[in-house]
């Protein structure tokens, strides 16, 4: 039996890395690695929370078909490589994606079986917070990613099966667990 197809997805600050950390300890899945083009965060490994390539790079993982699905988010590229997920799926695992919600779309009209749920802020306001409060991200940086929130949180109900109000974090784990494990 093929392995599952699980993306989560959400606006920047809306706490997604959060809830996955903890979700890979508690449910057996298999965390696709993302490629993209933007400068690792501090604390954040090579290979482990993401590939880190050069724009070139990503580019001709484009022009090669080896992308599940791809954006570009705020000035940086990013994108699941196909090989690695398709070969976990057939050998029987389920493979969770932390995707953009363009990503989210191709995968969607790809995968039309895949479990979708987008993890949303309890408010912009709160979002707004907890972007501020990261202290690696820009006054502009912030204004740019909420204007892109606003736009996710409004397709976010005709695009994904669920919607986990991250508003309380051990509620939000639980919920997405839940949801993963009685699917």
């Amino acid at each position: 039996m093929a392995g599952r197809l699980i993306v989560i997805s959400g606006p920047s600050g809306s706490g997604k890395t959060s809830i996955i950390r903890r979700l890979l300890d508690r449910v057996d899945i298999v965390f696709s690695v993302s490629a993209t083009t933007r400068p690792a965060r501090p604390g954040e490994t090579q290979g482990v929370d993401y590939d880190f390539v050069t724009t070139d790079e990503f580019e001709e993982m484009i022009a090669r078909d080896a992308l599940l699905e791809w954006a570009i988010y705020d000035g940086n590229h990013y994108g699941t490589p196909s090989d690695p997920v398709e070969a976990e799926t057939a050998a029987g695992r389920d493979v969770l994606l932390d995707i953009e919600i363009e990503g989210a779309r191709q995968v969607r009209a790809q995968r039309p079986d895949a479990l979708m749920i987008f993890v949303s802020p309890p408010s912009t306001e709160v979002l707004w917070q907890r972007l501020r409060s990261r202290g690696d991200t820009s006054s502009r940086d912030i204004a740019s990613r909420l204007k892109i929130a606003e736009s996710q949180l409004e397709e976010a109900p005709r695009l994904f099966d669920h919607i986990v109000v991250n508003e309380d974090l051990e509620h939000a784990i639980d919920d997405v667990t839940d949801l993963i494990i009685g699917s």
